[in-house]
């Protein structure tokens, strides 16, 4: 069959099988990809900034947001890295802080595919940011306690299979609904035009004796 015939195959499609089509599809993709892509753990653990009697709330609720951007940078890092056990380059990509702007606290998580290294991270960062803040404490009037230490994670953070099944299912069948949108429509032609019907033998022999 030529290229010219696939548009109005395609047209000849129900309006539902593109649809379907597009959900199965994406939900056995989806489910796949969470099938086999490694489980992700993250623990995360809390320092508090805390102000010195020559300093206030206000300064240390600032400090906590510039600790925050700090917490990710390659002299923190560094010596974390010792206590973490992994290269700082693990750090960069696994470490995230984070900062409120009504409390001032940093929370720093961590991401590994092993639970007790993605809390050894978070923790050692934080010992790191920590100790930091201590050295300038002199200067700045504030100084970070260790909130809450960062526990191993019982359960990954990552989708699980049945969830990624359920996007791509979703992704799947909304990309069914665009091409049912953009697919070639039946042409007007198409809907009227119908064959000449030929007489038969007997029909045709009816009509010669009617003479």
């Amino acid at each position: 069959m030529t290229d010219n015939h696939r548009p109005a195959r395609l047209r000849a499609l129900p309006s539902w099988s593109l649809v379907a089509a597009g959900v199965l599809a994406g939900g056995l993709l989806g489910g796949a990809y969470g099938e086999l892509k490694p489980p992700a753990y993250t623990a995360t653990s809390y320092v508090i900034a805390v102000p010195t009697d020559k300093s206030d709330t206000a300064s240390a609720l600032g400090f906590a947001q510039a600790y925050g951007r700090v917490a990710t940078q390659l002299a923190v890092l560094a010596d974390a890295q010792v206590w973490a056990g992994v290269p700082v380059r693990t750090l960069r990509d696994s470490v995230r802080a984070a900062t409120s702007p009504d409390a001032p606290m940093v929370s720093i998580s961590a991401t590994s595919a092993h639970p007790a290294e993605a809390a050894d991270m978070a923790n050692a960062v934080a010992r790191a940011l920590t100790k930091h803040a201590d050295d300038a404490k002199d200067d700045t009037h504030v100084g970070l306690l260790q909130f809450s230490r960062a526990l191993k994670p019982a359960s990954p953070a990552s989708a699980s299979a049945k969830v990624t099944g359920l996007v791509g299912a979703s992704a799947g069948g909304l990309l069914g609904t665009l091409a049912l949108l953009v697919r070639p429509r039946r042409r007007p032609e198409e809907e009227t035009a119908r064959p000449t019907p030929v007489p038969g033998p007997a029909v045709a022999a009816d009509a010669h004796g009617a003479r």
